[in-house]
This record gives structure tokens, C-alpha cells and sequence, in this order.
């Protein structure tokens, strides 16, 4: 009859089979990350061209001082001043209803690009010529939106500000 195991010894490694160990797994990782290494030595190739890495080691290395710089900067009123008001225009550009804004958008950028090719109108508009252009289905189509929206804004309607 076999004898009962009363201790189990770990195999323990020599630190040369250990290093081997841990080179055999690097080694596997890179090949199994290959492109997205091979890209990330692109951009870091980028970043040391147009000067970005030696910015940031010398902002590493200053980093105390230059965390003051920034600070000192941001507390300036003027910045603070920028900072908040930043923070307000993010806060009411959240509060756009884009997909209603979108055909707006779409009719703005006609009138734009209706603007641009016609840029060299000299043409003095009198109150007939004004008159006349109220007949113009695509001119009272457009004054129509703009009184709607003229009578939207001065609504005197409570959204919460």
C-alpha cells in the first residue's frame, strides 16, 4: 500500500527560470498586441516630432512650479470670469433640443450659402422693393419662422433659470 502525502513541496524556481518565465510572457504579449503597439509607437513617434514629449517631461519635472503657473493663471478675475462663464454656455447648450433645431439649422445654411453667391448685390432695396418681396413664398415662409421664434423668445414662459 502507498504511503499517505503528508507535505507538499513547491517547485521553486531558480531567479534565471523565473526571468525566463517572465520574458516568454512579455514576449506573448506583444505578439498578441502587436498593431495596437505598433500604433502606439506611431503616435508616440508623432508626439516626439512635433515637441509634445519634451513638453511633458519638462512639465513632469516642474510639476510643482508648473501647477502654481496654472493655478495663478486660472485664479486671474478675467479667467475666472471665462471659466464660469464656460461652464454656463456647456450647461445651456445641454438644454437645446438639437432635433428640433436641426431644420433651422438646414434652412440657416441656404440662406448662408444664398448670401455667399449673391455677395456683390449692389442694389439699393427701397420700402416697394420690400413690399414686393412680401409675395415671394420662400421670403414670407422665412419671415413667418422668424416671428414665430420672435414670439417664442418673448414668451413669458418659466423654464427654471
Amino acid at each position: 500500500m502507498a504511503k499517505a502525502i503528508k507535505s507538499i513541496k513547491k517547485i521553486e524556481l531558480s531567479e534565471e527560470e523565473r526571468r525566463a518565465q517572465d520574458l516568454k510572457e512579455i514576449e506573448d504579449a506583444l505578439i498578441d498586441n502587436k498593431e495596437a503597439l505598433l500604433e502606439t509607437l506611431e503616435v508616440v513617434g508623432h508626439m516626439k516630432d512635433r515637441g509634445v514629449i519634451s513638453v511633458l517631461n519638462g512639465m513632469f519635472g516642474e510639476g510643482d512650479r508648473v501647477l502654481k503657473v496654472l493655478v495663478d493663471l486660472l485664479s486671474t478675475k478675467e479667467n475666472t470670469m471665462a471659466i464660469k462663464n464656460l461652464l454656463l454656455l456647456v450647461g445651456a447648450l445641454g438644454r437645446i433640443n438639437v432635433k428640433e433645431l436641426e431644420p433651422l439649422m438646414e434652412r440657416l445654411n441656404n440662406g448662408i450659402e444664398n448670401v455667399s453667391e449673391h455677395e456683390e448685390v449692389h442694389h439699393k432695396t427701397g420700402y416697394l422693393d420690400l413690399i414686393k418681396a412680401l409675395k415671394d413664398p420662400e421670403i414670407n415662409r422665412s419671415l413667418s419662422i422668424l416671428l414665430l421664434f420672435l414670439k417664442g423668445m418673448g414668451s413669458e414662459k418659466d423654464q427654471g433659470m
